[in-house]
């Protein structure tokens, strides 16, 4: 998510641009211009911004090193790997070079080196050589280890990158080739996806240029796309227009009808999380804080979601309803957008966001009372005592809180954080109190494998793994209250 955090910046740039310049895209004002290509500068070079920012992110202490190795392993593959090397390596002519190396430099392969730059950075970050190699010890050989590796990962890419290349062309083509049905599709399985964080991987085959979609640098680039051929007024788009209505309208719709499902003596706690959540999904289209409220209280109510999401960009994008954005299909995004050349008639986007907020709001009511669901607020009552916001304590102490019911310092192995959720590697998963940890305000905990885990606290997770990391170790928590 590291790289992820400076597509905003990308988009407000850009977005600015087209609102100075929306035909001229900078023709007919220098600073129109000067906006427009800082933030392209961006976009097109996401690939490295993913080699770098894995690294950063994935690495034990966040450390420049293993960015700087991150940067280095991706230059030594995309130059291995270049179809002039490529020809020169393997003897044959230029035009005899398989077209998957032309696309080396994307996105698939940032985030693969950096996450075996993180991994090197990890292991040998503390390695001491012999005295004659001292000045290489520790941080310094990271950099120099993953030059090694990327030798090793271009040869082994050398002979499966056409093959996986052509894999997720023909899935992408697949998709693409149905047309406004293969978006829905696409959208219906990226929701899903969003419990074990992997709806990121297939994000990267629509919207970046895995799989020569491209869709979102391409709608980005605006009339600029549109003289390079690039993309399509009415087409380039339809991965992304229809997730506006759900993330303006719809989940707020599923937050008021979850609140006024709530028992009588739960209304205000839930009133606080859904508010809260409901604006962070309508302002910035940042969901998952009000996901994880229901998505593992009843999942049945998570899938209507999805089919939900899949049916407004299906929707969307057969009126040709569209817009992009540079982070999340928030208000931010919608208004930066408007005048950008590829936005075809955005504002009914508008009027689809309040038939489904409608909609929501009157399928999650009724499947709510009907079937009972136990969502936020309709808990049973054991599970309820105690229960707290999260913001309601400071963030240090609720840090505390965090820790002790993870089973403290000695329990956990690595403490990390994305935009919404804590990342944790436990040695005993079975210390992790589940119960307490929903108490002190998580939306979800999520087990991965015998012993990472995830504990979803919306966008206050960063700050909290922080405060964590700053806990010492030695610190005394049995005087910590737990809700």
């Amino acid at each position: 998510m590291v790289p992820v955090a400076t597509l905003p910046a990308a988009a407000i740039l850009m977005g600015v641009g087209y609102w100075l310049d929306p035909t001229g895209w900078g023709a007919n004002s220098a600073l129109a211009a000067f906006l427009i290509k800082a933030g392209a500068a961006i976009i097109d070079n996401m690939s490295v911004l993913f080699a770098v920012g894995v690294a950063y992110g994935m690495s034990k202490d966040k450390d420049g090193a293993a960015a700087l190795s991150g940067f280095v392993g991706f230059l030594v593959v995309t130059t291995l790997l270049a179809p002039a090397t490529v020809a020169h390596i393997q003897g044959i002519e230029l035009s005899a070079v398989p077209a998957a190396f032309a696309k080396i430099n994307n996105q698939f392969v940032g985030i693969l080196v950096g996450i075996v730059a993180a991994e090197i950075y990890n292991r040998y970050s503390h390695v001491e050589l012999h005295k004659a190699l001292a000045f290489f010890s520790g941080k310094r050989l990271v950099p120099i280890l993953m030059s090694v590796a990327g030798i090793l990962i271009s040869f082994i890419l050398m002979y499966i990158w056409p093959a996986v290349y052509g894999g997720l062309v023909s899935f992408g083509e697949g998709i693409q080739g149905l047309g406004e049905v293969g978006a829905g599709i696409y959208a219906f399985f990226n929701r899903l996806l969003i419990p074990v964080g992997l709806h990121h991987a297939l994000n990267s085959v629509f919207w970046f240029d895995v799989a020569g979609i491209n869709d979102l640098p391409n709608f980005l680039g605006g009339q600029a796309s549109i003289d390079a051929g690039l993309a399509t007024p009415g087409v380039t788009g339809i991965y992304m227009g229809g997730f506006f209505p759900i993330m303006m309208f719809g989940l707020p719709g599923a937050a008021l009808a979850m609140y006024h499902t709530a028992k009588p003596q739960n209304k205000e706690k839930v009133a606080s999380i859904m508010i809260a959540a409901g604006f962070a999904s309508f302002f910035t289209g940042v969901t998952e804080p009000l996901e994880f409220a229901f998505m593992f209280l009843a999942p049945a109510l998570y899938v209507v979601h999805a089919l939900l999401t899949g049916i407004s960009v299906y929707i969307a994008a057969s009126m040709q309803w569209i817009s992009g954005f540079g982070f999340s299909a928030g208000f931010v995004d919608m208004v930066l957008q408007t005048r950008n050349p590829l936005a075809t008639n955005w504002y009914m986007l508008v009027v689809q966001g309040l038939v489904f907020f409608g909609l929501y709001y009157s399928i999650f009511r009724t499947v709510i009372i009907k079937f009972n669901l136990k969502t936020p607020g309709r808990e049973d009552d054991d599970a309820e005592e105690g229960a707290v916001a999260a913001g309601s304590a400071e963030t240090g102490e609720l840090a505390k809180q965090y820790l002790k019911a993870l089973g403290g310092h000695g329990n956990l192995e690595n403490i990390d954080a994305c935009i919404t959720r804590l990342r944790l590697t436990l040695k005993d998963s079975s210390l992790a109190d589940e119960k307490t940890l929903k108490a002190l305000g998580a939306m979800g905990v999520v087990k991965l494998g015998s012993n990472n885990l995830q504990v979803i606290l919306g966008p206050l997770a960063e700050i909290v793994a922080g405060e964590m990391k700053k806990i010492p170790v030695s610190e005394d928590l049995s005087s910590v209250k737990l809700p």
